[in-house]
C-alpha cells in the first residue's frame, strides 16, 4: 500500500503547492503539494478496496505515517475515517502513534473522529479520554475536548464538563479554541447548557473559549 499511494501521490506533486502549503503549515513537514480534492480522489480506491476487505494493515499505515511528507499522514488519517465503522476498542492502541507523533491541528482533527465513531459503539473509550484529559500532551487533551463533536443529543453532558473543567485555565491556544468548539457545537443542540457553562465556569474559560463558545447563543 505504501508504494501504491505514493506513486500516485508522486504523479500529483505540485512544487509551486508545496511551497505555500508547508508555509501555512508553519514549515514543519514536508508536502507534496497536492490540494485535498485531487488527493482524497487518488486515496479512495486503496481506501474502497480495504472496506470491501474490512482488514487494516497497520504496519503498511505506520510505514506511510513515517513518510516525510504530509499527504501521507492525510491518507492514513482519511483511511482510518473511513474504515472507523470497522474499529473497536481493541485496536485504539494502534492508533496512538498517529496521534502523539508528527502532531499539528490538521492530522488531530480527522483522527478525532475515528475515536468518537469507536466511542459510540464502546463506552470504554469515554475513560480513555478521561485520562487524555489530564495528559501532559496537549494534543491528547485536545482529542478529548472534541471527542463528542456533532453527537448533538447523544452528547454526554457530564463527560462534556469533566474534560472541559479538567482544561480550565490553559495558556495554550489549541486547547482553548477546542474548548470553545466543543461549546459551540454543543450550543447548536442544547443552547441553556452551554449558557449555564459559561457562566458557572467562567474565572476558568479564557476570552477565546467564550467567543467560541457564545458564537450561536
Amino acid at each position: 500500500m505504501y508504494l501504491e499511494i505514493k506513486a500516485k501521490f508522486e504523479a500529483l506533486a505540485n512544487p509551486d503547492h508545496a511551497v505555500p502549503m508547508a508555509k501555512y503549515m508553519r514549515n514543519q513537514f514536508k508536502f507534496y503539494g497536492i490540494k485535498a480534492q485531487p488527493r482524497k480522489a487518488a486515496e479512495k480506491e486503496l481506501i474502497r478496496q480495504a472496506k470491501q476487505a474490512k482488514v487494516i494493515n497497520w504496519q503498511s499505515l505506520a510505514q506511510i505515517w513515517d513518510d516525510p511528507h504530509r499527504e501521507m499522514q492525510y491518507f492514513v488519517a482519511d483511511y482510518l475515517v473511513g474504515m472507523a465503522r470497522f474499529l473497536t476498542y481493541e485496536d485504539l492502541p494502534q492508533m496512538k502513534k498517529f496521534v502523539t507523533t508528527k502532531q499539528w491541528w490538521d492530522t488531530i482533527d480527522t483522527l478525532v473522529k475515528v475515536y468518537g465513531k469507536v466511542g459510540l459503539q464502546d463506552d470504554r473509550v469515554d475513560n480513555l479520554m478521561l485520562t487524555w484529559s489530564t495528559a501532559a500532551d496537549f494534543w491528547l487533551r485536545r482529542v478529548a475536548i472534541e471527542y463528542q463533536l456533532l453527537r448533538k443529543t447523544k452528547t454526554k453532558t457530564d463527560l462534556l464538563a469533566t474534560i472541559l473543567e479538567n482544561n480550565l485555565g490553559s495558556d495554550e491556544f489549541f486547547i482553548n479554541k477546542a474548548i470553545g468548539w466543543a461549546l459551540r457545537d454543543y450550543s447548536k443542540t442544547n443552547p441553556a447548557w452551554v449558557q449555564a457553562f459559561i457562566e458557572n465556569q467562567q474565572a476558568g474559560l479564557s476570552q477565546l473559549s467564550i467567543r467560541e463558545g457564545s458564537k450561536y447563543l
